[in-house]
């Protein structure tokens, strides 16, 4: 069947306020995710998040059930959703940079 083919959205949890892409997804293509049909409105790679909803900003993002982070900004259906437009609850932003540029933490060897 072609829709089943068109089906490049997962959600993992009924409570999920994102889809996970389960590959390369351009903007403006329906995309069925669990009989509904989702327009994507930005590009988004293998693994990335879109919304399956409108997220206020503030609001918690559900991934697996559970709070991922929080909303910095609305975000709306079909958006791409990462660390443009939520942040970790969890994780301070300082310590996402450092790790992603290969920097040494606190408590490294040059204490």
């Amino acid at each position: 069947m072609k829709s089943d083919l068109l089906n490049k959205l997962l959600q993992l949890s009924p409570d999920d306020n994102v889809l996970v892409a389960l590959g390369a997804t351009q903007p403006g293509e329906n995309t069925l995710a669990d009989g509904r049909k989702i327009t994507v409105q930005t590009p988004v790679t293998l693994g990335h998040k879109i919304a399956s909803r409108n997220i206020a900003r503030g609001d918690k993002i559900l991934k697996y059930g559970v709070s991922i982070g929080s909303a910095t900004v609305d975000i709306l259906v079909g958006q791409h959703v990462h660390v443009h437009n939520m942040k970790s609850d969890y994780t301070a932003t300082y310590m996402l940079s450092e790790t992603a540029d290969g920097d040494q933490t606190k408590g490294g060897q040059n204490d």
